[in-house]
């Protein structure tokens, strides 16, 4: 996922809010890093199908883009919001690092760095946060680094954000659970150290191109050198946990992936047939949204 900016502030006085939303069933998740309205969230009528809001990006040095706006709103406001939309079936979340913040290769401390953004969560009326850590150059080259590093941040995060109470979610790239892919196992060895504490993966099934691509329901699904969908299940992770991650638009992407919504939509009818029923990520708003997201799902779910 790509960051537009970085404007730093610190966090917003504590309020008294204490527990998230955690949706039940499919997961269907939209990012949003692009300001798209005075009340920061995408509106409600626009987003209908969707049920979890990743707001874009907490990093390292404080909030930026869209959860600096949110960071930024009234308090009384922003429980209001929040209030809102979680009656209307949808949470809100906010999603750490990014492509450009690389913590684990900065020497950021897991557990420093997990309690801050755990205690951000809890101040700023959020459901949850979601870990986009994108370290590909530490994963690829030095074993076990970067897997014990987000063990422990994944670990420290949930003594704050109780599993049940509020949503912690991964967003890894697809090849990261390809057996080989990384000395030290990337997401396999993430998933059986850490998995049973993270409530699904938002897995970013693009910008990987030539190879896999992600551009059609084969290599989506079945047959991706190890990172499809299930394949991804027989190397032992839990099916449904595996949200499948898609451009809005292919504008969003930086190396291919993009499948327009209606085949799509043929891709998810496959993968519920064949036992999945995780559901779908899509960055990012105002480029998905309800009418992506309907013609996605189609008659998929129920």
């Amino acid at each position: 996922m790509a960051l537009a900016s970085a404007v730093f502030v610190s966090a917003a006085p504590q309020s008294f809010q204490r527990r998230g939303q955690v949706p039940t069933g499919p997961k269907f998740v939209i990012y949003t890093d692009l300001t798209v309205s005075p009340d920061v969230l995408p509106p409600l009528d626009q987003i209908k199908g969707f049920n979890v809001i990743n707001l874009a990006f907490l990093l390292t040095t404080g909030p930026a883009d869209q959860v600096h706006n949110w960071a930024n709103l009234d308090a009384t406001k922003r429980q209001q919001l929040k209030q809102q939309y979680n009656e209307a079936g949808v949470s809100i979340v906010a999603s750490a690092f990014g492509e450009k913040d690389l913590p684990t290769s900065a020497g950021q401390n897991p557990v420093t760095l997990a309690n801050t953004m755990g205690q951000f969560v809890l101040n700023n009326d959020l459901d949850g946060i979601d870990v986009d850590w994108e370290e590909i150059t530490l994963v690829t080259h030095q074993s076990g680094i970067g897997e014990t590093w987000l063990a422990t941040f994944t670990q420290t995060l949930r003594q704050q954000l109780p599993k049940g109470q509020f949503i912690l979610t991964h967003a890894p790239v697809g090849p990261w659970f390809q057996p080989g892919f990384c000395p030290g196992g990337c997401y396999l060895t993430v998933d059986k150290t850490v998995g049973s504490l993270i409530d699904w993966y938002n897995i970013q099934f693009y910008n990987q191109s030539p190879s896999p691509g992600y551009e059609d329901c084969n290599t989506l699904l079945n047959s991706a050198g190890g990172s499809a969908v299930f394949e991804i299940q027989k190397s032992g992770v839990d099916v449904n946990k595996l949200v499948i991650g898609k451009p809005g638009s292919a504008a969003d992407e930086t190396n291919g992936g993009f499948i327009d919504p209606a085949t799509l939509n043929t891709c998810v009818q496959q993968a519920v047939q064949g036992g999945w029923n995780a559901g779908v990520m899509s960055f990012q708003f105002p480029h998905a949204d309800t009418t992506w997201i309907t013609t996605v799902k189609g008659n998929a779910f129920h």
